[in-house]
C-alpha cells in the first residue's frame, strides 16, 4: 500500500516541475521582448535627441542683406544707356516719397525777399504712367510743373503733352534709397555701386529721352544723395547740359545742394511735401504751410504726386491762391 501511495506523489511533483519550466521560459521571452523593444525605442528616439529642447535653442544670428553685385559696364558709353527707346522700365508701386519729409536749415540763398511778394511752385512728382493724369492736372488752369520718371509706361506722351501745354518738365531721376535692395527701385535707377562712367551714361540717357526737360530732381535717393562723389558725377552732367537741380530732400543728410553750389549751377530745394497722407484735410493743411513759407521767404516749392485726392484738392485750392496774394509760378523761377 505504501509503495502505491508514493507514485501519485511523484507524478504530482513531475507535473509541478513541468509547469514551472513553462513559466520560466515565458518570463525569459518577455524579458527578451522588453530588451529588444527598449533597444528599438532608443534607436527610434536617438535622432530627436540631437536637437536641444526648445527652451535651450539659441536663435541664429539674422542674415545680413544680400550685397548688390557690381553692375557690368561696357567700354562703349552708348551701350550703357538705361534702356532702349522702345523699352519700358519695370513699374514699381508708387510711394509717397522717400523716408524723410521734414525740413532742414540751409544757408539762405543770396536773393532778397521782396515785401508782399509770395511765389509758390507746385511740382508733381512721379509723372509718366498716365496721360489722363497729366490732362487732369493741366485742366486746373494754373502754372504747375511735372517731374517725369524716364521709362514709365506713357512718359514720352506725358512729356510731349506737357510741352504743348506750356507745363515745365523736370527729369525725376530714380536714385538708390537707404534700404535698397529691400526697398525696390526702378530698373534704370542710379546706384552707389555703379561706376562714374555708367552713372554719366544713365543720366545722359534720361536727358536724351526727355529733351524738353529744363531741370531734374531726385526720385527717392535717401542713400544716393548722401554721397558727394556720386552726386558730383550726376550734377556735372546736368550742368553741362544747362539744367538746374532741385533737391527733393529725402534725407536730412543730403549733400545735393552743397555739391550743386560747388559746381556753381542753378539749384533749389523742396519746402513742403503735400500728400504724405492721402486725404483732403491733410493736403489742405500742407498747402497752407507752403503758402506760409512763401509769404515768409518770398518763395516756396511744394511737391506732391498724381493721386486722385491730390488732384481734386489742388483743383479746389490752387485757383484761389492768387486772390490771397500768392502767385503760382513754374519751378525754374525759384531756382537760385
Amino acid at each position: 500500500m505504501a509503495s502505491k501511495q508514493q507514485r501519485p506523489r511523484a507524478n504530482r511533483y513531475k507535473k509541478q516541475s513541468g509547469k514551472g519550466g513553462f513559466v520560466l521560459a515565458a518570463f525569459v521571452v518577455l524579458v527578451c521582448i522588453l530588451i529588444v523593444g527598449a533597444f528599438l525605442l532608443h534607436r527610434f528616439r536617438q535622432p530627436q535627441q540631437l536637437t536641444p529642447p526648445s527652451s535651450q535653442v539659441v536663435p541664429a544670428a539674422p542674415l545680413a542683406p544680400p550685397t548688390p553685385q557690381p553692375a557690368q559696364t561696357s567700354a562703349n558709353p552708348s551701350k550703357l544707356s538705361p534702356h532702349p527707346q522702345d523699352k519700358v522700365v519695370e513699374q514699381v508701386p508708387p510711394v509717397k516719397q522717400d523716408y524723410y519729409s521734414g525740413d532742414i536749415v540751409f544757408p539762405k540763398p543770396k536773393h532778397p525777399v521782396v515785401a508782399g511778394k509770395a511765389e509758390l511752385a507746385v511740382l508733381i512728382d512721379d509723372m509718366g504712367s498716365s496721360l489722363q493724369e497729366a490732362r487732369d492736372l493741366a485742366g486746373i488752369g494754373v502754372p504747375i510743373s511735372f517731374a517725369i520718371i524716364p521709362g514709365l509706361r506713357q512718359f514720352r506722351d506725358v512729356a510731349e503733352y506737357a510741352a504743348g501745354q506750356g507745363i515745365q518738365v523736370l527729369v525725376h531721376m530714380p536714385m538708390q534709397p537707404r534700404e535698397y535692395p529691400q526697398r525696390r527701385l526702378e530698373s534704370n535707377g542710379l546706384l552707389l555701386e555703379q561706376s562714374d562712367e555708367e552713372l554719366r551714361a544713365r543720366v545722359q540717357g534720361f536727358l536724351d529721352e526727355l529733351p524738353h526737360a529744363v531741370g531734374a530732381n531726385n526720385h527717392m535717393g535717401s542713400g544716393f544723395t548722401e554721397h558727394a562723389d556720386k552726386m558730383r558725377v550726376v550734377l556735372t552732367v546736368l550742368k553741362e547740359k544747362g539744367l538746374f537741380y532741385l533737391d527733393s530732400i529725402t534725407t536730412p543728410r543730403t549733400v545735393g545742394l552743397q555739391v550743386a553750389a560747388e559746381l556753381h549751377m542753378r539749384r533749389g530745394r523742396r519746402d513742403v511735401f503735400l500728400d504724405n497722407e492721402q486725404n483732403e484735410g491733410y493736403i489742405m493743411g500742407q498747402l497752407e504751410q507752403a503758402v506760409t513759407r512763401a509769404r515768409k521767404n518770398g518763395r516756396a516749392v511744394a511737391i506732391c504726386h498724381p493721386h486722385p485726392v491730390t488732384i481734386a484738392t489742388l483743383r479746389k485750392v490752387l485757383p484761389g491762391l492768387q486772390a490771397k496774394g500768392v502767385t503760382l509760378v513754374p519751378v525754374s523761377r525759384l531756382m537760385f
